[in-house]
């Protein structure tokens, strides 16, 4: 299989993933390509941005932010990933920086790459004209259950649903959001610590590692996976918790946790 990766992550979930992948002889990586994050509508962005914090709160916006770092640098202490565009060179794999996910130079690079599927790692939506140019589309792995937990943030959402279980899930990409039919879904158990940035942080360093294989095995038997593909309904959006509701995570983290340790 001829595979294009789209990250936007230079450190993260993309390298670990690219790594395994890399160990399989029936998986050709064409290209990876890397967008830096430009705002190309400034405007629609920080329209949403307003949007989203009426939702939440300024409360729960500055949480947001704070909470950031679990999913990134607090989840990196438990793995050694290098920056993606070291694994790029290291393996001889051709690398390329676009100046944000939905430009006209993704489209030119994906053709270039001559893929026959995308895969997208660590991205925020992604545009028609992308996911179209692989002729069988592109595939995305989210790090939740689908469709209950749709764009949502790893744990946290499970916890505040007295949830003992996280997952991560493969599915294809179409015009919205978590929304494509499912490949693959798989459960993991939420490993609680003293902490909630602690059990959050270990538990998303445990989904990277065991979906890692997983997506790996996605792409060697893609057609198989495809056939039997699930269609999604009922699905639950999710986004950054109020500070109400992280309170909410925050007594049901405990509460788990101490069933766990005195059941």
């Amino acid at each position: 299989m001829d595979v294009v990766i789209l990250t936007s992550n230079r450190i993260g979930s993309a390298s670990l993933h690219l790594e395994h992948i890399l160990k399989s002889d029936s998986i050709n990586i064409k290209m990876v390509v890397l967008s830096l994050g430009e705002i190309p509508n400034k405007k629609k962005y920080f329209k949403r941005r307003f949007q989203k914090l009426r939702k939440v709160g300024i409360l729960g916006a500055i949480n947001g932010v704070r909470m950031r770092k679990w999913y990134t640098t607090k989840t990196f202490k438990y793995l050694d990933i290098a920056p993606i565009h070291s694994i790029c060179e290291k393996h001889g794999v051709p690398f390329e920086e676009v100046p944000y996910i939905n430009s006209n130079k993704t489209v030119e690079l994906f053709k270039k790459s001559e893929a026959l599927l995308g895969v997208s790692l660590g991205n925020p939506y992604i545009g028609r004209k992308i996911y179209n140019v692989p002729q069988k589309g592109m595939i995305n792995l989210h790090y939740e259950e689908l469709p209950q937990y749709q764009n949502a943030i790893g744990v946290v959402w499970q916890l505040y649903n007295l949830s003992s279980n996280t997952g991560y899930t493969i599915h294809q990409i179409d015009k919205h959001i978590d929304t494509g039919d499912i490949l693959l879904c798989e459960k993991v158990p939420i490993t609680f610590q003293k902490t909630l940035e602690d059990t959050v942080a270990g538990t998303y360093a445990k989904v990277w590692l065991e979906s890692a294989e997983k997506l790996k095995l996605v792409l060697q038997n893609f057609d198989d996976f495809v056939s039997k593909k699930k269609k999604q309904e009922n699905g639950t959006k999710y986004t950054t918790p109020t500070i109400y509701q992280f309170c909410k995570i925050l007594l049901n983290h405990q509460k788990l946790r101490k069933n766990q340790l005195y059941p």
